[in-house]
């Protein structure tokens, strides 16, 4: 987290900053844009994140911004209250801080950065929740605003903390028939006044917003497949929003605040829901949803085939399987309702409804020329025979060339939307790079069906865990179905999904977790077309590789496990928190594996990233601490005989040498099985020679030679020295001191800068940037190159003003500089990382990649303004026999250089 010199946070008081902010600045700072022209309340003071510092350290689990131009007693909370459900979305922020740090100050000042708009890692203060409560249970829902405070700013409130909490003029957003309805409650429960908002104006305004800033918030869904689809934001409108609650809107959206209803039906989910109960006297309409997946609708429906004795009606198109009226058969058989099977009933209404909600949304897309549809609403609610349903109309009169989109947060457009009817919400201007989703175990699971308690100590959360563990695998356990009969309106085939079964909508539903907004993530500068930049090389859509890596990780988990509690000291409480943390993240595994798309797009890099989240989550801060530390000692101890080794070279061999300690140094990887078991067999100094001898060229991607007449120097290489390097490091011990710090010395001696790349946060064994100071330091007894790029880097900063002739000898050195990366994961997305970081590479001509985290899981195929080097070993076989056809200890040396 950047730091925050002087900076201060206590229960009673606002954040402060470092400098004081004009008011007039800040009011025209976060005045709304006049593109969009919603109502903006000033009932009261809003969340203002203007001037926003970042306060703490990476170290600490839940670090804070500090918000000095908002009020202490704002209202955090929104609600969409329909007929069925209740839909909150509210705001959360933390007091917790850090002292100063001189590498982040060094780096702040050496790159003009300010302290409100950087940003060193995801984990911050303001988040965004969603929950979800049926409207009948509205008492469960005031409960849980009051339990947390929320109508008051919440318990972190500092307002919540303050002897004096008045009460009046409490005022809450709200949209939705229940603001009406159930205002009187919620003054007589909460003593708050309801702020009543257009529900129309929120809905697209949520959906705006949502389609903007949440990078796969959209998805289609043919024959049970989901797949996310990525919006260009500046190419997003118009398009046409189909709201299907009880009725169906049709909404043009030209652009911000900018929408006109151009049509709807009268048919929607209340008819469905209503005829289905007088029907079927189904109690919910989740109970309607589940009969439809066992039933067959050619009992109920007259289909082509039975007016043409069992054939096609050829001439015009239409297969013998396609209805010609929807429960037409019921007319000419001499049957009571009694005698038809509800499922089957359920089935034809749910096809009746769906197909035509999806033809009157084509043909009104037509009729406007949009060429995109949005689908949402109580009626989705993540369905996945619905949404097959409605796709597959918009796909057949289409002929093609449209398709129906389904939105992750459908249920919570209205929410969103009052919400940001706040006056200074500070959402308008945030987009996708922003924005970091996290599916803590608390948060709203399957729909909203569980929702957490406040949550105010571990003890409670274990516990709780231990019984949402539970619940969540009861209702997340695929409900096997045949396949239904036939089906079909104009000419439709039967929606099919894998294996000819649909799930239930409890295992298809989509979880929504929680937003945390981080206004100082930037998209890294050097990637060519960040548009078409995917991070991921290994897609996780292929069950088969889903599979097999969910059992990597579960096999690991037991030694991680192990690695968190000893790094707590192998307390009772530490061995308790390991037990939840296996229990929790085998929840998340087992949910994955029922429903890949369950928290969206699914790579690789996002399922390790998911195990560190959950590693925090209960308090692990760095399980691999203890071991680092030894290794950083031992690989210490031999650098000094190394460097003298390398400076006895010529520098071709130098060069090769340099490149080999690197690949050699990156076996040492407690990701890896085959690695962890390597240790047993000797110690880490024995390892990393062993694996010094084993390399032979050529490697299995072998792009030295051409990297070595790039950077070699001689008659024929008229060629300058980079300017300015950025090594992406991995892991502690060997890698960074033997390898890649010995790299980064040859760099420093040829006079290019050089910037060490690290985790902000810690995750297995990998270096984090906070480590590195330290560990350079310890190098640079050693090594006058090291020692002189450090000080001018402002590494050594003891050194550095120790006096002026201390500044003059090493004004001449060029820099050794460290920035975090704005990550806590084995892997990095490129597309969000730390302003420092942005702000480094704005000078950079070369980036190397390092470890298999983040050239090969990640960035393999990632393409740069600049010359890039991947660098890494293989230690996974199946990785390496798909990418290289090769094999495990194969090493990738890539250079990639611009074209």
């Amino acid at each position: 987290m950047a730091g925050s010199p002087n900076s201060s946070s206590d229960t009673g008081s606002k954040g402060i900053t470092l400098k004081e902010i004009n008011t007039a600045e800040v009011e025209k700072e976060m005045a709304p844009t006049s593109s969009n022209p919603m109502h903006r309340s000033s009932s009261r003071p809003q969340l203002d994140l203007s001037g926003a510092a970042i306060q703490g350290n990476f170290e600490e689990r839940n670090p804070t911004i500090l918000l000095p131009n908002q009020s202490d007693d704002i209202s955090h909370l929104s609600l969409d209250i329909g007929g069925s459900l209740i839909k909150l979305v509210y705001f959360s922020r933390h007091a917790e801080h850090s002292p100063d740090d001189k590498r982040r100050r060094s780096i702040k000042k050496r790159f003009g950065l300010s302290n409100g708009s950087r940003r060193s890692y995801p984990i911050l203060g303001g988040r965004l929740h969603f929950v979800k409560f049926e409207t009948e249970k509205l008492n469960e829902c005031l409960d849980f605003i009051s339990s947390k405070q929320l109508h008051r700013g919440g318990i972190d409130s500092p307002s919540w903390h303050s002897r004096d909490r008045p009460d009046a003029n409490l005022i809450i957003k709200a949209t939705g028939g229940g603001a009406y309805k159930f205002a009187d409650v919620f003054k007589e429960r909460l003593g708050v006044s309801i702020d009543k908002e257009d529900e129309m104006d929120c809905l697209v305004a949520g959906a705006n917003f949502l389609l903007k800033a949440i990078r796969h918030e959209a998805f289609t869904h043919m024959e049970g497949q989901k797949e996310f689809v990525q919006i260009d934001h500046n190419d997003l409108f118009p398009y046409l929003l189909v709201n299907v609650g009880s009725g169906v809107s049709m909404i043009k959206v030209d652009g911000e605040g900018k929408f006109q209803r151009v049509s709807g039906t009268n048919v929607g989910g209340g008819t469905y829901w209503g005829l289905g109960r007088l029907l079927t006297k189904c109690k919910s309409f989740d109970e309607l949803l589940e009969l439809s997946q066992q039933g067959d609708n050619s009992n109920v429906d007259m289909l082509v085939g039975d007016i043409y004795g069992g054939l096609d009606y050829s001439k015009i198109g239409l297969s013998a399987s396609t209805i010609a009226s929807s429960f037409g058969k019921t007319i000419s058989e001499n049957k009571e309702l009694s005698d038809y099977r509800p499922e089957d009933i359920s089935l034809s209404l749910l096809r009746m409804i769906s197909y035509n909600i999806g033809q009157i949304s084509y043909l009104n897309a037509l009729r406007y020329g949009l060429k995109r549809i949005f689908f949402g609403g109580f009626f989705i609610r993540g369905h996945a025979y619905t949404m097959d349903t409605i796709s597959f109309a918009v796909h057949f009169w289409s002929k093609g060339q449209a398709q129906a989109m389904f939105l992750r947060h459908e249920g919570f457009l209205g929410a969103l939307g009052a919400f940001m009817s706040y006056e200074k919400h500070g959402l308008d201007d945030l987009m996708s790079h922003q924005l970091v989703e996290r599916f803590p175990m608390g948060s709203p699971y399957v729909g909203g069906k569980f929702h957490g308690p406040p949550l105010s100590d571990l003890n409670e959360k274990i516990s709780w865990m231990e019984k949402f563990v539970q619940k969540g695998t009861e209702i997340t356990a695929p409900v096997p179905m045949a396949p239904p009969g036939t089906t079909g309106v104009g000419g439709f085939d039967r929606p099919s999904s894998r294996g000819n079964t649909l799930r239930s909508d409890a295992s298809a539903a989509l979880n929504i977790g929680v937003l945390h907004l981080v206004p100082t993530l930037e998209v890294f500068p050097l990637l060519a077309d960040p548009k078409m930049y995917e991070p991921n090389t290994i897609d996780l859509s292929d069950h088969g590789e889903l599979e097999y890596w969910f059992m990597v990780l579960s096999g690991h988990m037991p030694d991680l496990v192990d690695k968190a509690v000893a790094s707590e000291g192998g307390t009772d409480d530490a061995k308790r928190r390991g037990d939840a943390f296996a229990h929790a993240f085998s929840a998340h595994l087992a949910r994955l594996m029922e429903e890949p798309a369950a928290y969206g797009k699914l790579g690789l890099a996002n399922l390790l990233e998911l195990r560190e989240e959950c590693l925090r989550e209960f308090q692990f801060v760095d399980a691999y601490i203890t071991i680092k530390q030894r290794e950083n000692e031992a690989s210490l101890a031999v650098l000094p005989d190394l460097l003298m080794e390398l400076d006895t070279m010529n520098e071709e061999d130098r060069l090769l040498a340099l490149m080999e300690g690197v690949l050699a140094a990156n076996i040492f990887d407690w990701g890896s099985r085959a690695c962890v078991d390597l240790y047993h067999k000797g110690t880490i100094i024995e390892i990393y020679r062993m694996s010094r001898k084993k390399m032979q060229r050529p490697w299995r991607v072998d792009d030295f030679d051409m990297f070595k007449k790039r950077l070699l120097t001689n008659e024929g290489n008229k060629q300058q020295p980079y300017k300015r390097a950025l090594l992406f490091v991995d892991n502690s011990g060997a890698d960074i001191v033997l390898g890649m710090l010995p790299l980064a010395r040859e760099f420093l001696r040829r006079g290019t800068e050089v910037v060490l790349v690290a985790n902000s946060l810690p995750a297995l064994n990998d270096v984090t940037a906070n480590e590195l100071p330290e560990i350079v330091a310890e190098a640079a007894k050693h090594c006058d190159i090291l020692r002189k790029a450090a000080e001018a880097g402002g590494l050594l900063v003891d050194a550095m003003v120790s006096g002026q002739d201390g500044l003059k000898e090493t004004s001449v050195s060029v820099p050794l500089m460290v920035v975090e990366n704005g990550c806590g994961s084995p892997c990095i997305d490129l597309r969000q990382v730390s302003s420092e970081l942005a702000a480094a590479a704005k000078d950079a001509d070369l980036v190397i990649l390092e470890g298999m985290g983040r050239a090969l899981h990640t960035n393999l195929n990632a393409h740069f303004t600049c010359d890039a080097l991947k660098l890494a070993m293989v230690k996974n076989q199946r990785l390496a026999e798909k990418l290289f056809n090769g094999n495990i200890y194969d090493c990738i040396c890539r250079f990639e250089p611009v074209q």
